[in-house]
């Protein structure tokens, strides 16, 4: 992962990233989202280069990763973020991550703009459960000041609570007119739940179409909102055949027109 993300190191200076050149003007993106489960298929079998054949066939400007397994080594299924980084000629942000006995593991963002800023939310939630954090990313889109927070949350209940009372805290600071995108695993198991509900009335209602478990998906639990929610042209889960048995999610995919975020224009 080192390599991966040293270029961004390098070149932050008081979390802003001041080295880009400005993205060309575009007119409409492809953002997704994919719970990758360390690479491991439902054949039980570890392939970060089936994971990078499925975002390849998504073809995506920017992804939010979830369960990315960084173990040192030189081995195929290690350095996972580093890999994948390489594979689609993407930059690589790497999120707040679980540090176990083999390695790291968490969160990551990949994106073909280049990267203004970068913060990490801590969201975990007491001491015996699972580490969890979001990362809160403002990309340079053609010219326009877009930010990506993507996340994975927790299994309890009581946890996705206090994890989106820390994000909706966060998605509050920035003005209701900047254009905002939250993705990633959610973890949300009922669709009319109380966090669910506050985050609609924050960030509008969007499409959640099933992704799990890939094999035969019928849970809504990765989802993206769009603010301004008339941003969004399509979002839509990626069935191909590879994708049925790269991960046990499938990947959600979707389309945004630029041209309805208001102008906010990118300080440099």
């Amino acid at each position: 992962m080192a390599s991966a993300t040293r270029a961004l190191s390098e070149a932050v200076i008081d979390g802003k990233f001041t080295d880009a050149a400005p993205a060309p003007d575009v007119r409409r993106i492809c953002i997704g989202s994919y719970n990758i489960h360390s690479c491991i298929g439902l054949d039980r079998r570890c392939s970060p280069a089936r994971i990078a054949s499925v975002l390849q066939e998504l073809d995506c400007d920017i992804f939010a990763l979830q369960e990315v397994d960084n173990e040192p080594g030189d081995h195929d299924d290690s350095q996972q973020l580093e890999y994948l980084s390489q594979a689609m000629k993407m930059a690589a942000v790497p999120g707040l991550r679980i540090v176990r006995h083999s390695g790291e593991y968490g969160n990551a963002l990949l994106t073909r703009f280049p990267v203004i800023s970068v913060h990490r939310h801590d969201l975990s939630f007491g001491r015996w459960l699972e580490p969890r954090g979001a990362l809160d990313v403002e990309l340079d889109v053609g010219g326009r000041a877009l930010r990506v927070i993507a996340t994975h949350l927790g299994l309890s209940r009581s946890e996705r609570r206090f994890q989106w009372r820390q994000l909706l805290a966060a998605i509050a600071s920035s003005p209701p007119d900047h254009p905002t995108i939250v993705l990633g695993d959610m973890n949300e198991w009922f669709p009319r739940a109380g966090t669910l509900r506050d985050a609609h009335k924050i960030l509008g209602e969007a499409l959640a179409p099933p992704e799990f478990p890939s094999f035969a998906p019928f849970l809504a639990l990765t989802r993206i909102w769009v603010r301004p929610v008339q941003a969004i042209v399509s979002v839509s889960v990626h069935r191909s055949p590879l994708a049925r048995r790269a991960s046990d999610h499938l990947p959600l995919r979707a389309v945004i027109d630029v041209g309805q975020f208001k102008q906010r224009n990118v300080l440099r």
